[in-house]
């Protein structure tokens, strides 16, 4: 390379000191040491358009280690993306985009939300294996492009990033490129406290290609990912050996750069060393001329692309329709399964029905489970499964490996073009919960079923007896949790999260079966939230999934003493939420109020008010046939009937 890539590189490392001293807050460190992979990429590789930031075939570029966030708004900011230096002035201010972590702002070139360390490396596997099924599916001539990520020790440390890294090796997505801060210094010291294994040879064990490189020789830099690109039927780690706070004379290499600004004096120090004249926030000409002249690379590409797509469109057939398909899929309105009136189905299995009819109507839509399909009837029937030889089926076999499951469906998500859904049982949402809550924070329109919803899975015992977990999952702001009953509901559970955008769903489904009414009920109901099933004028049975049948058994033996009682069916409480203060009125108003779920109690106060009885489970369950738990524990409609009873008279 030559010196205005030298000059390019040390832009970033002085516009990153800056910003964090004039925050007094951030992470100088990883920028500084990057700063020359980051030029090389962006100098020489990566192909985006900052005049069409969304361009569908443009390169992914994920920092992972999203603490060093300053060397992507330096970047973006000298590429041309619309991020001006106003912003960066403004580093983790109140009302500017560049916030302490990266978060996900497509306009701006910014690709996902990053910070738990892992979650990037994992997001982008997805975002790798999106490609490689559309590129199947569609044609290199509509889907060419790459996936590379930055990540350092820290990610490598968390085993999401394991799940990920493995599952990625053993589909051979060979387009993604991961050049790794291997600078021996995490935020607390030296990587020697923790951190002592070899991790080219365990990433070559994953099967991976890997390489070792000096991070600051820009020639060495540019070698290695012309290779890895080369080596198209694996994954690539460029393990890139650099010192920490590159330039720092007294920080550099030691974890005062990681957290902390440098301090007026040791900046003074760096431009010294750097030869850096110009004072802060003053980026010379040059810079923007480097990386600007790089991005017309990216924009002769989007061009040629654009012509490639209007061709497509222009000759009409499969390939055209195919395109639309995944590029702009269309809303569904989905049918209750056909089942027998009577007969008792679990509400899992009835979503392997829909699921059935869901991808029929879009092509688009990938299923995905943790070794589970068997059990949480989420396997596409006409397709096969989706492996090292066919990334372009739509069973996506994740494995025992659900924290790389969520991240990466979140990947394939922000990626586009693909509708993916994870499909584990309720009690492993626990190990989904990072990739779940970065979901919501995004707001992509992620789906994932849990299945096996509550202590009546029964054998299995209190180890897989999800309790807590539907509250839990309520917790999180933006996440819908969704828990249909019967087998309109279902169709309806699923209408919803297919056509939900700002935000991901929980589908929540039962082992047990339901007794399946002789109507179902009108799909499109389940988006109002929660809605009056039976009416009555004293008292209101509030009930989800498969307790809404004990609550209408129930409530018959409650009409039988006299009592006028409603049942109201909430499969989704967030939904419930957003409607109107009359609407809630009308379903829950002007009658004593009693809530029904088999699982922990903590929240339904919110929605019934402190004055209601709560009917669940506040303790862990036990080993034994379901139905002999519902009686252990006053989850029968008897038991459920004579505690109401008792309770209105006391």
């Amino acid at each position: 390379m030559n010196d205005t890539a030298q000059l390019a590189a040390n832009a970033i490392r002085v516009l990153s000191m800056d910003a964090v001293q004039k925050a007094n807050s951030g992470h100088p460190g990883m920028p500084m040491g990057m700063a020359d992979i980051a030029t090389v990429l962006w100098g020489k590789y990566l192909n985006v358009d900052p005049t069409h930031p969304e361009w569908p075939d443009r390169d992914r570029f994920i920092v992972s280690n999203g603490h060093g966030s300053m060397l992507l708004y330096s970047v973006l900011h000298f590429a041309g993306f619309p991020l001006p230096m106003e912003a960066i002035e403004n580093f983790r201010q109140w009302g500017y985009p560049t916030a302490g972590h990266p978060e996900i702002e497509l306009e701006l070139g910014i690709e996902m939300t990053t910070g738990p360390l892992g979650q990037g490396f994992a997001t982008a596997a997805g975002m790798a294996l999106a490609e490689a099924h559309l590129r199947q599916r569609l044609g290199a001539d509509l889907v060419d492009h790459w996936t590379y990520v930055f990540c350092s020790d820290g990610d490598l440390m968390e085993g999401v990033a394991a799940e990920a890294a493995s599952l990625a090796g053993h589909l051979g997505l060979g387009r993604m490129i991961y050049l790794y801060d291997d600078n021996d210094i995490s935020l607390e010291g030296p990587t020697s406290w923790t951190f002592t294994e070899d991790v080219g040879q365990r990433f070559a064990a994953y099967g991976w290609h890997t390489l070792e490189i000096d991070g600051h020789d820009q020639d060495a830099i540019d070698e290695a990912i012309a290779e890895a690109r080369r080596t198209v039927d694996r994954p690539s780690l460029i393990c890139c050996k650099t010192t920490i706070g590159y330039g720092s004379p007294n920080a550099g290499g030691t974890a005062k750069a990681h957290g902390s600004p440098l301090g007026d004096d040791e900046i003074d120090i760096v431009r010294r060393e750097l030869g850096w004249e110009h004072p802060p926030f003053i980026i010379p000409d040059e810079v923007y001329r480097f990386f600007g002249d790089a991005m017309e690379r990216g924009k002769k590409m989007r061009q040629e692309w654009d012509a490639r797509l209007q061709t497509v469109l222009a000759a009409g057939g499969e390939l055209a329709d195919s395109w639309r398909s995944h590029a702009a899929p269309r809303e569904v309105a989905l049918d209750p399964p056909d089942v027998e009136p009577g007969s008792n189905v679990a509400t899992r299995a009835l979503s392997g029905h829909v699921i059935q009819q869901l991808a029929e109507l879009r092509p688009d839509v990938l299923s995905g489970d943790a070794d589970l399909a068997g059990s949480t009837k989420s396997d596409i029937e006409s397709s096969a499964d989706l492996g090292p030889r066919d990334h372009g089926a739509r069973n996506v076999r994740y494995g025992v490996r659900e924290h790389a499951m969520g991240a990466m469906v979140n990947g394939m998500t922000i990626h586009g073009g693909v509708r993916p859904f994870s499909s584990t049982f309720l009690q492993f949402s626990d190990y989904m919960r990072p990739a779940l809550r970065l979901a919501a924070l995004m707001e992509i329109p992620s789906v994932h079923v849990f299945t096996h919803d509550s202590v009546f899975l029964g054998e299995d015992g209190p180890t897989h007896q999800p309790i807590e977990h539907l509250p839990a999952l309520r917790a999180i702001p933006n996440l819908w949790v969704v828990r249909p009953g019967e087998h309109g509901e279902v169709a309806g559970a699923w209408q919803l999260a297919m056509n939900r955008t700002q935000g991901p769903t929980a589908l929540v489904f039962s082992r047990q079966g339901v007794p399946i009414p002789s109507e179902p009920v009108e799909p499109s109901q389940v988006a109002l939230g929660g809605y009056v099933v039976e009416d009555g004028d004293d008292l209101a049975i509030i009930a989800t999934g498969s307790e809404l049948w004990v609550a209408k058994e129930a409530a018959a033996q409650l009409r039988e003493l006299g009592h006028s009682v409603r049942v109201v069916s909430m499969p989704c409480v967030e939904a419930f939420r957003t409607r109107d203060a009359a609407y809630r009125e009308s379903v829950l108003g002007s009658v004593r109020l009693v809530t029904l779920e088999a699982a922990a109690t903590f929240g339904w106060a919110d929605i019934a008010g402190p004055d209601a009885l709560h009917i669940g489970i506040d303790h862990f369950g036990a080993s034994a046939p379901w139905k002999v738990l519902a009686e252990q524990y006053g989850l029968t409609a008897d038991a459920v009937a004579a505690r109401i009873a008792e309770w209105l008279v006391s």
